[in-house]
């Protein structure tokens, strides 16, 4: 009865902390270097565009044009790289789980942002209900010496205890299709479902949507107090059925949160799917726009939580980006306990809606510079300051980083970036910046063993993503080479998710030159 107990803690964590969270956030001895941190009240209201940050005198690279090296590098002679906000983790959750069945993952499913956003960082606490905005770097050597790994971190103060936060309103949209019978899928709904309905406050609501071949509401928006074994039984009651029709859950998920909506409330949808469709409308984008007067005008966020070893990757962050959200993969209930139990707590509040960051090099000590990963974020230039174009939704007590692979110019000294972030205030919609500086000085120093740990960290993940997508960040270690460097981290740093790290990199190693596998680790998809 106590493990049951354990278990079932551990899956309403996932739910209840995922979904009113968006990444990792947690204090570290590692401060970054040479930043500053300056928050305004700058902007107009949602909807004015202002120019983007002056940019220094432009002019062509001293050589030439960028060479094709893996990643995407800067067009000379633009020196400015714009992006929305992103703390999804979805696709490192997902390359564990399939580097734990013996795969290694495609590479359209690897993303880097998230790779990097899946640890700590240790960045310091802004003091209001901002960004606090770090920059700081180091130079990887391997053959790179003229490159230097440029880090730019924001952070947002930490969520307010639970019983000062405001009520919440969810709704949740359960696909209970055939793929769904599997280990890890409707059992993982279904045991963190029931046990939500014990730990949220009486004052908040839940409504329950669940789809196959067609959309179906089992529960109306539902006030917990005195209700709690309705939603239990109506949670129990779910069983899997036929095809996955994503879109009529979701269209039928908004129609109760708008019908459900509580002005006083926190009000999001959170689908939890393998997003496997293949039935009625399959098209992310079709299926936002059915949606979209409810978006725009409630302000409902939607929430992804993908599970099973096959899994519909694209459509689910393609839906949570457009959706004015994030997404979050699990693939069993000791990951959900390592990940939302052990790292974050639950969240219902948010800190900032379409939050943007706009990075402006020098050109006078920059020569080329690649902004690694963020490729289905990346922003126009000019859209920066516009707050009517989309950006990314952060909550409380999160970490964003944007990590730079930077070519400096022979004898550079002095300014090498500026780090500029936006965001709207949740309810006011008015707009602030903070923004953050780095010289040449603190980029200068050697990455391995003499940077901060969290820092050296950071490049492990980004450098082993960029490696499963088949990318040549100028400075890459090998795998075996990456596996040693994390496990010297996870020893130093005290820290079990760098250690699964390294397991995971072992495992890609082993897969890439054809070795045995090892022996089958306990926990469906668990690495290490």
């Amino acid at each position: 009865m106590e493990r049951g107990t354990r278990t079932y803690r551990g899956a309403l964590a996932l739910i209840l902390g995922a979904v009113l969270i968006t990444g990792c956030g947690a204090s570290d001895s590692d401060g970054a270097k040479s930043s500053v941190d300056r928050s305004t009240g700058s902007g107009g209201p949602a909807g004015g565009k202002q120019p983007p940050p002056a940019v220094p005198e432009q002019q062509e690279d001293a050589d030439g044009a960028a060479k094709d090296s893996g990643a995407r590098e800067s067009v000379a002679p633009d020196y400015l790289s714009t992006f929305a906000l992103d703390v999804d983790t979805a696709s490192y959750g997902y390359a564990r789980r399939t580097l734990g069945d013996g795969q290694l993952p495609a590479a359209d499913t690897v993303r880097p942002e998230e790779f990097v956003n899946s640890f700590r960082q240790g960045y310091r606490t802004p003091r209001g209900d901002g960004f606090s905005v770090s920059v700081d770097g180091a130079r990887p050597g391997a053959g790179a010496a003229d490159w230097s790994l440029v880090r730019v971190g924001l952070a947002t103060r930490p969520a307010t205890p639970t019983g000062e936060r405001p009520p919440v309103a969810l709704t949740f949209v359960v696909d209970i299709s055939g793929s769904m019978a599997e280990p890890g899928r409707l059992d993982l709904a279904k045991t963190s479902l029931g046990i939500l309905a014990d730990e949220l406050r009486d004052d908040d609501s839940v409504s329950l949507v669940t789809f196959s071949d067609e959309a179906e509401t089992r529960l109306p928006m539902t006030r917990l107090r005195g209700n709690r074994t309705k939603v239990r039984d109506a949670v129990e009651e779910m069983r899997p059925e036929d095809s996955t029709n994503v879109a009529a859950g979701v269209e039928r998920g908004y129609e109760e949160a708008v019908e459900g909506h509580r002005k006083d409330a926190t009000n999001r949808v959170v689908l939890l799917s393998d997003a496997l469709a293949n039935t009625g409308e399959t098209d992310a984008d079709a299926i936002l726009e059915r949606i979209g007067d409810a978006r725009e005008e409630y302000g409902i966020t939607l929430f992804g939580v993908g599970v099973g070893s096959d899994y519909g990757d694209e459509l689910m962050e393609r839906l949570t980006n457009k959706g004015d959200g994030n997404t979050t993969y699990i693939a069993d209930e000791s990951q959900a306990r390592k990940v939302f139990v052990e790292q974050l707590p639950a969240h219902v509040e948010l800190r900032a809606r379409d939050a943007k960051a706009q990075v402006a090099f020098d050109r006078k000590t920059v020569q080329r510079f690649k902004l690694i990963g963020y490729e289905s974020r990346k922003v126009a230039d000019d859209d920066f300051r516009d707050d009517s174009v989309d950006g990314g939704e952060v909550g409380p007590g999160h970490t964003v980083t944007a990590l730079y692979a930077v070519r400096l110019r022979e004898g550079a000294s002095g300014h090498v970036a500026t780090a500029t972030v936006r965001w709207l205030d949740p309810k006011t919609r008015k707009a602030h910046e903070a923004t953050g500086s780095v010289d040449t000085g603190a980029v200068g120093g050697k990455l391995w063993g003499e940077a901060g740990a969290r820092l050296q960290v950071t490049a492990v993940a980004a450098y082993f993503a960029d490696t499963l997508r088949g990318g040549d960040l100028p400075g890459t270690p090998a795998l075996g080479e990456l596996a040693t460097r994390a496990r010297k981290l996870a020893s130093s740093t005290e820290d079990s998710s760098v250690e699964k790290l390294a397991a995971m990199i072992e495992q890609a190693d082993r897969l890439r030159n054809g070795g045995d596998e090892p022996p089958a680790e306990e926990g469906e998809g668990e690495v290490g």
